[in-house]
C-alpha cells in the first residue's frame, strides 16, 4: 500500500513521507496513514438555476418569457404545476445567440399562451428547473403596497405599532432636540421624516428626490393609489402616497431655517462616550435649500385639493427658499434651479419663474434627461396648466420621445430584453431609464413601451443572469437574504423610482380587467 502511495505521489516528495503502520494502541492495522487529519474547510459554490424566471410572476394577460442559459439546450421545455408536480404545457426553446457582455448563451422559451392562474416552475431536460412563479391576474398587487410601506418602516420620531409594522414595531426615536453641528448651544426638534441609511440619517436632498418620485407616480397614476396601505392614516380619505410624503414634508420644513429661508442639509448621529447619543444638524447648503423649494411646491400643487391651508403654507416656504438661492446664484445647480423654477411657476403662474425656466432651455436646447432636475423640470413643464412657450414645447416632447425610442429599442437588442446589461451598470441605472420611458408611455400609451416596461420588472424579479430579485422578499432567492444594501426596497430613493415604474404596469393590468 504504502508503494502505491510512493507511487501516486511522486518521487520528489518520496522521501518527506513517514508511513505509521501502527494503531492506536501500537498494534496492526489494516491501513497505512500519512499521519494528516482530513479539513473541510470549504463552501460549496451555490448553483444557480439555468433557466431564468420572473420569481414573482407573470400577469395572465401579459407576454410571458422565460430565459435559458447555455451553448447545448433541448428543443422544448415544460411548465410544472408545483402543486402536483404534472406537466401542464410544453413549449419551444427559441435561440438568442451568445451575449459577448455576459459571456453567456441566451434562449428563449415564451409560453404567453399559457393562462392559467396558479404557481409552477419551469423544467428541461439537461439543464434542470427554475424558480417558481406564479400566473394570476395582477401578481404585483401586494408587492405594490409593500413597496410604498417601506416609508412607514423608515419613519422616524413615531412608535410604530405591531398591528401595522409587524416585526418592524418599535418606540419612537430620535425624538430629542438635535444642536447645531457648528454651534452646539443651538437646539432645534427636527423630529420626523425617514432615515434612508442604516445609521438612521434624515438626508434633505435624498428626501426631496424620493417624494419627487412618489409624487410624480402619483401625479401620473393616480387610479392606482389607494388609501388601505396599511398605515396610521389609511382610510382617512387621501391616498396613502400622499399622506406618506406628508410625514416627510412635516420634517422638511422643520429643517428650513425660521429667518433667511435657507435648509439645512440633513440630520445625523453620533455616539459620544462622555455625553451619549447625538443629534447634529449639519449646515445650510445650496443643494438641499433648492430643492426644498421645488419639492415643497410641487407637494403644494397636487395637495392643495386636500388641505388648502397646508398646501399654502408650502408654497410660501418653497418661495423663501428659491429667493434665499437666488442671492447666491454661483453657488447653484443651474439644472436644480431649473427645476425649482419650473414647479414655482407651475403652482403660482408667476411669469419672473417662467423668464428662468425659459432662459434656461434657450441656453441648453439639447437638454440632458440623464439629469434627474432637467428630466423633472421639463415633464413639470409640459404638465403645466399656465402659459407656456409652445416652441420649447415641441421641443421638449420630441426630445423626450427620442429617449423612449433609444430605450425601446435598447431594450428588444438586449439578450434580456432590457435597455442596460447587469455587467455594465446596475439597478440604479436601470431604474432611471424605465421612469423615464414610463413617462414617455403615459403621454402616448403605445403597448410595445408597456410590454417593456413589464420586461425590465421582470428583469428585477429574478430574470437575470443572477438569478436574483432585487426586491426584499420578493421571490425564491432575493437580496434579502443576500446582501439587504442591494435590495431596491432598503434605498428610499431607488424605492420611489421602483413605485412609478410599477404603477405604469399597474395601470395597464387594470385597464386589462377592466
Amino acid at each position: 500500500m504504502f508503494t502505491v502511495l510512493l507511487a501516486l505521489t511522486g518521487c520528489a516528495y518520496a522521501n518527506e513521507l513517514t508511513a505509521d503502520t501502527g494503531g492506536a494502541d501500537g498494534g496492526d492495522s489494516l491501513f497505512t496513514t500519512l499521519g494528516l487529519a482530513p479539513e473541510f474547510d470549504y463552501e460549496v459554490p451555490e448553483s444557480l438555476p439555468s433557466i431564468l424566471v420572473d420569481q414573482q410572476g407573470y400577469a395572465v394577460s401579459s407576454s410571458k418569457i422565460a430565459l435559458f442559459c447555455g451553448e447545448e439546450l433541448p428543443e422544448t421545455f415544460a411548465i410544472i404545476d408545483a402543486a402536483s408536480g404534472q406537466s401542464v404545457y410544453t413549449g419551444r426553446i427559441e435561440r438568442r445567440g451568445y451575449d459577448e457582455e455576459t459571456g453567456a448563451f441566451i434562449s428563449y422559451g415564451d409560453f404567453t399562451a399559457f393562462r392559467t392562474e396558479g404557481t409552477y416552475y419551469i423544467e428541461a431536460a439537461v439543464i434542470g428547473q427554475s424558480y417558481t412563479f406564479e400566473i394570476a391576474e395582477n401578481p404585483y398587487e401586494e408587492l405594490y403596497d409593500v413597496a410604498l410601506k417601506q416609508y412607514y418602516y423608515n419613519r422616524c420620531g413615531l412608535t410604530l405599532s405591531t398591528e401595522l409594522a409587524g416585526e418592524a414595531a418599535h418606540n419612537a426615536c430620535h425624538t430629542k432636540e438635535a444642536q447645531m453641528k457648528d454651534e452646539a448651544s443651538v437646539k432645534l426638534d427636527v423630529s420626523g421624516g425617514w432615515h434612508v441609511d442604516e445609521i438612521a440619517t434624515r438626508d434633505v436632498p435624498t428626501g426631496c428626490s424620493t417624494v419627487n418620485y412618489l409624487l410624480l407616480a402619483y401625479e401620473l397614476y393616480p387610479e392606482v393609489f389607494g388609501d388601505e396601505v396599511g398605515i396610521p392614516e389609511s382610510g382617512n380619505g387621501i391616498p396613502d402616497v400622499l399622506d406618506e410624503v406628508r410625514y416627510e414634508i412635516d420634517w422638511l420644513l422643520k429643517m428650513q431655517d425660521s429667518r433667511s429661508g435657507a435648509v439645512y442639509s440633513s440630520v445625523s448621529s453620533a455616539d459620544s462616550v462622555a455625553l451619549g447619543y447625538l443629534l447634529y444638524i449639519d449646515s445650510v447648503t445650496m443643494d438641499a435649500t433648492i430643492q426644498f423649494a421645488a419639492t415643497m411646491a410641487k407637494f403644494s400643487y397636487l395637495y392643495q385639493n386636500y388641505d388648502r391651508e397646508f398646501a399654502t403654507r408650502c408654497l410660501k416656504a418653497a418661495d423663501r427658499a428659491y429667493r434665499y438661492a437666488g442671492q447666491y446664484l454661483a453657488d447653484v445647480s443651474p439644472e436644480e434651479y431649473f427645476y425649482a423654477s419650473t414647479e414655482l411657476y407651475r403652482a403660482t403662474g408667476s411669469y419672473g419663474y417662467h423668464n428662468e425656466i425659459r432662459g434656461y432651455l434657450l441656453q441648453n436646447p439639447v437638454t440632458d434627461m440623464d439629469d434627474n432636475f432637467v428630466f423633472w423640470g421639463c415633464v413639470t413643464y409640459l404638465s403645466t396648466k399656465q402659459r407656456v412657450d409652445v416652441d420649447i414645447c415641441d421641443t421638449l416632447i420630441r426630445v423626450l420621445m427620442k429617449e423612449g425610442e433609444d430605450i425601446s429599442y435598447a431594450s428588444k437588442n438586449s439578450q434580456f430584453l432590457v435597455s442596460m446589461d447587469e455587467q455594465k451598470k446596475g439597478s440604479a441605472e436601470l431604474l432611471r431609464d424605465i421612469t423615464r420611458l414610463a413617462v414617455v408611455d403615459h403621454i402616448i400609451t403605445n403597448h410595445e413601451y408597456a410590454t417593456v416596461l413589464q420586461n425590465h420588472l421582470h428583469y428585477l424579479l429574478g430574470r437575470n443572469l443572477q438569478s436574483v430579485s432585487y426586491l426584499d422578499g420578493a421571490g425564491e432567492r432575493n437580496y434579502a437574504g443576500i446582501d439587504e444594501k442591494q435590495g431596491i426596497m432598503n434605498q428610499v430613493e431607488l424605492n420611489a423610482e421602483l413605485i412609478l415604474m410599477m404603477s405604469s404596469i399597474m395601470e395597464e393590468l387594470y385597464l386589462v380587467e377592466e
